[in-house]
């Protein structure tokens, strides 16, 4: 190592310095360690950083996939009509005229109760059209049971999601009943609209808050049970969903009279405490490479305390103050970048490995840390950016430059004379 520098390669000397036999035993012994003590803070940089890095990656890949989840079933944008719209296809071939817009369908929306025996629940109806259907979401795919074919106007066939089904006790074939919050007036009061309906088909989007609470049918059925005269809105899909937004406020401004929500506020609650869950770890767990940072203040402060009688020496044959700063400064950069390296590392490993590792550990201990019916999805998924490992990485390599100031210029200030004094 003669080619390097003379400061880094006094301040590798420092870092990895072992306990040697001989004379020097007790020297040996006291560079043997501080090199493990900077071996621990090398280490617990690593671990913030590598904990740093999971941790962001498995909220990225738990948003991400509950949002594509949602989107499955939901579309980008729907725009409604209170009323219901009974000339529909012109509207549709309006919206269809934007740049950004794919794929149109008709929609009926409302809120029902579904009982089968004993058994009631409040469920969402939708009403879709079988053969529009596939240009705004994915539920033709989500059949594993019975096909969206079979949901044909005037038969009143009905998909349930998996859940739901499941917790009617229901099969194929089964007869449904469904009542809806609007009613029929007559001499005894008013009484609920009801409608039998025909189990044809059983979706399974991977989202349990759907699953267990949709109703399938013909938007031409929901529109006859809530005495409509065309579909309640259209439902609409872009070719970027991050501009749905945008093009929301656009298609509001051309349609007035017209409700247009897009996916992000339809969700705006669930996204937000996400984002804000995110950002507070972020702080939290910066922490902890914070606290790797102020280890490493310690480290090297011990070295300086250890080192004065070369210091001392050093500064005799001529080493400026500079130098002996720049010799610790070195020493401080090594542990953090070394460190550093490692955390993005062993995070990154980790990180692409959750959907193996965690399923192992589950079987281990025998536990779910992603309850199905809590958290919407079953399964620890992971989304690694490069733009957080970045952050990460800065943060914690410019923490461990900022930990060598002090020690480093302590080291510079040290006077020859006295360091020598006692030797």
């Amino acid at each position: 190592m003669s080619h390097w520098p003379i400061e880094l390669e006094i301040a590798w000397r420092y870092t990895s310095a072992r306990r040697k036999a001989g004379k020097n035993k007790e020297t040996g012994s006291k560079d043997g360690f501080l090199s493990f003590i900077s071996s621990v803070s090398m280490v617990g940089i690593a671990l913030g950083v590598a904990a740093l890095i999971v941790v962001l990656s498995v909220m990225n890949g738990f948003q991400k996939e509950v949002r594509d989840r949602m989107l499955s079933v939901l579309s980008h944008i729907e725009v409604h009509a209170p009323a219901g719209l009974g000339d529909w296809q012109p509207l549709m071939a309006q919206v269809k005229t934007h740049p950004h817009v794919t794929g149109a369908a008709p929609m009926v929306m409302s809120q029902a109760l579904i009982s089968r025996g004993d058994v009631m629940r409040g469920v969402a109806i939708r009403g879709i059209d079988p053969v529009m259907e596939s240009n705004v979401s994915d539920i033709p795919k989500h059949f594993i049971q019975g096909s969206i074919d079979q949901l044909r106007p005037g038969e009143f066939g009905l998909a349930l999601g998996s859940e739901l089904a499941m917790t009617l006790g229901v099969q194929l074939g089964d007869r449904i009943t469904i009542m809806v919050p609007e009613g029929d007036i007559n001499p005894a009061g008013m009484t609920p609209r009801m409608r039998a309906f025909k189990l044809i088909g059983i979706i399974d989007s991977g989202h349990y808050e759907f699953d267990s609470t949709l109703a399938v049918v013909h938007w031409k059925d929901a529109a006859a049970l809530l005495r409509l005269d065309g579909p309640s809105g259209l439902r609409l899909k872009l070719d970027d969903m991050q501009i749905a937004a945008k093009v929301a406020d656009e298609l509001a401004v051309k349609l007035p009279g017209l409700w247009v929500k897009d996916w992000s506020r339809q969700n705006k609650n669930w996204f937000a405490a996400v984002q804000t869950e995110k950002r507070m770890m972020f702080i939290i767990l910066t922490l902890i490479i914070a606290v790797a940072a102020f280890n490493l203040v310690s480290t090297l402060v011990m070295t300086v305390t250890d080192k004065q009688g070369d210091i001392a020496i050093l500064r005799t044959m001529g080493a400026s103050a500079g130098m002996i700063q720049r010799i610790f400064f070195a020493q401080g950069f090594m542990i953090g970048a070394l460190g550093t390296l490692g955390g993005i590392f062993l995070g990154l490993l980790v990180a692409l490995n959750v959907d193996v590792i965690v399923p192992v550990i589950e079987a281990i201990f025998r536990v779910q840390f992603i309850p199905r019916d809590i958290y919407f999805i079953s399964s620890l998924p992971s989304d690694v950016r490069s733009g957080d490992v970045i952050t990460v990485g800065l943060m914690a390599f410019c923490l461990s430059l900022l930990a060598t100031l002090y020690p480093s210029w302590r080291a510079a200030k040290v006077q020859p004379a006295n360091a020598l004094r006692y030797e």
